[in-house]
């Protein structure tokens, strides 16, 4: 008996798991035109890849079926411009309606919960979409008006309105979603061409917000990778342009793989899980030889507790790159350069514009502060160890 049992379990959980990987969706459209066909493509970072493609009954009635493994962008279209954007998950069930010419604005929808937040903004960005493109009937209404001057204050003032309040919309959008991947949808909305909810510099802690959170959740997505190269690369290019130094707060750092002065390769990776100084210097920059006795200072003080220095040189010369290192009595922690001057491959990948430059890493690799020298850096490593 427990030995039948046993195999009628099993092939439950089987049977159980081959249906929680099929999605489903299945809708009616409201004034169909006979004779055309919907469309499943599957979104991916580059292109839309065709799933499959359906005969809309006369009815208004269609459905598709797919195998899902993983949560996955796909777009229910009927042309280029009226289509649906949907994140799908293993075992979802969608049941919507919506009019022929409004797949974007289903009037319902059920049976895939990211879906169904997606919808959701879909329809307060609408209600924006609205008010804005009121305003411009506003405007044409009084072209011929002298008074049109004041009638355009008030648009501008208006439309400033709606758009801090779909901004504001979208940053509590993606705080409550944060560990979906609807937030990074959210990240590009815009009400109109060119004019996008988020801007990547003024609102940029939130892009890096999204990056960090579905890094760690789906780091094989291929969006999500994308997403990371675009945070990585947007990082450094404001930083070159701002004098703020927290744009980078809670980066993750590129990598760096260079050899120390044995020959040994030696990443910035391996110190993950210390708190690290990452530094650039070199032996012929004066000011960076001024602030080795500092870092010499703060390794004796918390080295001990988990800090630790990784230093790049961007010297010419290993000869003058060791004499520099014993000179200064710096030999206790990691040294590495590619002897290539301001040709080295870490200028280019970190943006570099002068040195002493340096970067505060916590334990996950990601910046706390940049370029912290003296007093500044003590301190910021006492609170850090207190």
């Amino acid at each position: 008996m427990n030995k039948f049992l046993l195999i009628f379990v099993t092939a439950a959980l089987i049977m159980s798991g081959c249906r929680s990987r099929t999605a489903e969706i299945s809708g009616v459209l409201v004034n169909p035109i006979a004779g055309q066909y919907i469309y499943l493509d599957e979104f991916l970072p580059t292109q839309f890849k065709r799933i499959d493609s359906a005969l809309i009954g006369s009815d208004g009635k269609f459905s598709f079926k797919n195998d899902v493994t993983t949560p996955s962008f796909y777009v229910l279209r009927l042309d280029n411009n009226n289509f649906l954007l949907m994140l799908l998950e293993p075992g979802d069930n969608i049941v919507m309606s919506s009019f022929y010419d409004s797949l974007n604005y289903p009037s319902s929808l059920s049976g895939s919960k990211s879906t169904e937040l997606m919808v959701e903004y879909n329809s307060e960005l609408k209600n924006t979409i609205k008010k804005i493109s009121l305003l411009s009937s506003i405007y044409m209404e009084n072209i011929n008006n002298p008074e049109l001057h004041n009638v355009m204050d008030s648009l501008v003032n208006l439309s400033q309105i709606y758009m801090s309040e779909i901004n504001s919309y979208t940053k509590s959008y993606i705080d409550r979603n944060l560990t979906s991947l609807v937030s990074l949808v959210a990240l590009y909305q815009q009400v109109a061409p060119n004019a996008s909810i988020l801007d990547p510099v003024q609102d940029f802690k939130y892009f890096l917000k999204v990056d960090s959170s579905l890094s760690k959740n789906y780091p094989n997505n291929e969006h999500v990778k994308s997403l990371h190269e675009q945070i990585t690369e947007m990082a450094w290019i404001i930083e070159s342009r701002m004098s703020d130094n927290e744009v980078l707060s809670g980066m993750e750092v590129p990598d760096i793989a260079l050899p120390t002065p044995d020959g040994d390769i030696v990443r910035l990776s391996s110190t993950i899980g210390s708190i690290v100084l990452l530094d650039f210097w070199a032996a012929w920059c004066p000011p960076c030889r001024a602030e080795n006795p500092n870092l010499v200072s703060a390794y004796d003080k918390y080295h001990e507790k988990g800090f630790q220095i990784y230093q790049v040189s961007l010297d010419r010369t290993k000869e003058a790159w060791v004499q520099g290192i014993k000179d200064d009595k710096l030999e206790r922690w990691i040294h590495v350069s590619d002897l290539q001057y301001w040709n080295s491959s870490v200028v280019r990948q970190y943006n570099i514009q002068g040195i002493p430059h340096s970067y505060l890493l916590d334990k996950d690799g990601r910046i706390i502060a940049t370029n912290l020298r003296g007093e500044a850096l003590e301190m910021k490593l006492a609170e850090i160890f207190q």
